[in-house]
């Protein structure tokens, strides 16, 4: 546990930030009771993700590959966010300056109120035409047909990146040009082993940002934050960014 000087000066450092970044991994979608979706449940055990989430399995097998994503979105609408999620959405209220980045595709950041969000992997919720290339947001659970299609005929994919897939380079650039403006870095819940996000807090640590990791347990990216919390984000984070009742 971090000493009180450590945490006045965490404290000070953070009403005093101008310019905040946050990038959250699967550690503060697990809080909220989401799984990883690794194959671990009935006819989806003879799977691996690595199977179903690419552009060659969806070729082959789109019927499969969106009934997956249906038994996940089914999951996932369950979820709710949690006090780390919503701490996070009031977080663009109070800094001139504020972006998430996640790696997370489950929506519930922006379910929490989050607004200026980088979804670098997608969004589960987000269809793309594999015709004209246009996203919409298609929420029926369960969806009312399997390999639905758009307006134009052609078969819908979930908007997410999938395995063998590049990230989207705009929001890469966004990505970059944030975390090179920030003062305050929060790295939380990854795993820090996911490239190119594993990168990205040297970046803000290139720019001179305060690096802040929260996570269970340490990461590679433990060793180049200025102070790595343990614990739920879920906890922490409420904690730290009190700031009514910690004037």
């Amino acid at each position: 546990m971090p000493s009180l000087n450590i945490l006045r000066d965490l404290k000070e450092r953070i009403r005093n930030a101008k310019h905040v970044v946050a990038i959250t991994g699967a550690g503060i979608s697990a809080e909220s009771g989401i799984p990883t979706f690794r194959g671990k449940d009935g006819l989806w055990k003879q799977y691996r993700a690595e199977e179903l989430a690419t552009p060659w399995a969806f070729e082959k097998n789109p019927e499969l590959v969106w009934k997956w994503y249906d038994w996940r979105r089914g999951i996932i609408a369950k979820a709710t966010p949690n006090a780390g999620h919503v701490t996070l959405a009031r977080m663009e209220d109070f800094y001139p300056e504020f972006t998430q980045i996640t790696q997370n595709v489950d929506g519930l950041h922006r379910k929490a109120g989050s607004q200026k969000v980088i979804e670098i992997h997608g969004n589960l919720w987000r269809v793309r035409c594999v015709r004209e290339g246009k996203t919409f947001y298609l929420e029926d659970v369960p969806l009312r047909e399997i390999s639905p299609r758009c307006s134009c005929g052609a078969i819908l994919r979930p908007d997410v990146v999938w395995f063998g897939e590049s990230l989207d380079p705009e929001l890469i650039r966004k990505a970059h040009e944030e975390l090179a403006a920030c003062n305050l870095l929060l790295v939380i819940g990854t795993s820090g082993i996911v490239q190119p996000v594993a990168s990205f807090p040297a970046i803000a640590r290139q720019s001179g940002a305060y690096i802040v990791e929260i996570n269970l347990e340490t990461t590679p990216l433990t060793s180049l934050a200025d102070l790595s919390l343990k614990g739920k984000s879920g906890d922490i984070l409420p904690a730290l960014f009190d700031f009514q009742s910690d004037s």
